[in-house]
């Protein structure tokens, strides 16, 4: 199943919407998509439904099954190359410039090499395009443990250097908001905004759909909201 980190809300939907217009105004048809860490197809299928030219990057060979499934069942089989190759291969993978949109969802949390993938994320995409990236938020799971009432693992994500705990499984890191601003800059990559995704959507017990989601959408983009939201998410583009 694919995580939050990778599913995203409505907000960051609507963002991603917003750019696949955007490219569309510049007179692309069929925008060309790459998706790193892409899983089972929760991004790709629907941007090849709305006419995107989609390469999946993913490592697992049952995600990549299901992605297959997903979209021969949505009659978009044609659109949608996945590969088995982890984020390194990028390069390998795509040819330089060539992605209109980069997608990195809950990829940079899991990687052994998150510089070397950001720098291959900026690589990828084109002078007029856009990288998208979804990080877990260190921020949030140190207030979600301690509001817990679980201090000392508030205390050790809060003041350790990867913002991880040991039984965090695959999880080797966690961001906060100046972390990937710094990790996007070094990547050559310019941040041109900066959202919360999950502000309270996913401690709110039984919450009302249509009023988390217009709290949410106003709250996204807004310090100190957004600082503590459960992810990150990044528009960024090549600088200069």
């Amino acid at each position: 199943m694919d995580s939050p980190a990778v599913r995203g809300s409505d907000a960051v939907h609507r963002v991603l919407d917003q750019e696949l217009a955007a490219t569309r105004e510049r007179g692309i048809e069929h925008p060309v998509v790459v998706d790193v860490g892409g899983g089972s197809g929760v991004w790709a299928v629907p941007l090849a439904v709305a006419g995107c030219t989609v390469t999946v990057v993913e490592p697992n060979p049952n995600a990549l099954a299901t992605l297959s499934r997903r979209a021969e069942e949505e009659g978009v089989a044609d659109r949608i190359t996945g590969v088995a190759e982890d984020a390194d291969a990028l390069g390998d993978i795509v040819p330089a410039g060539s992605a209109d949109i980069v997608l990195a969802h809950g990829l940079l949390e899991v990687v052994d090499d998150p510089a070397a993938a950001a720098a291959a994320l900026a690589k990828a995409v084109s002078g007029d395009g856009v990288v998208s990236v979804l990080v877990a938020n260190r921020h949030a799971a140190v207030l979600h443990r301690a509001l817990a009432g679980r201090f000392d693992e508030a205390r050790a994500l809060l003041t350790g250097p990867d913002g991880v705990l040991p039984d965090d499984g695959e999880v080797l890191r966690r961001f906060d908001v100046e972390s990937l601003t710094r990790l996007l800059d070094g990547a050559g990559l310019a941040v041109a905004a900066l959202r919360g995704d999950g502000v309270v959507s996913d401690s709110v017990p039984d919450p009302n759909e249509d009023e988390v989601t217009e709290f949410e959408r106003t709250a996204a983009s807004m310090p100190p909201l957004r600082d503590i939201a459960s992810r990150l998410h990044a528009l960024a583009r090549r600088a200069g």
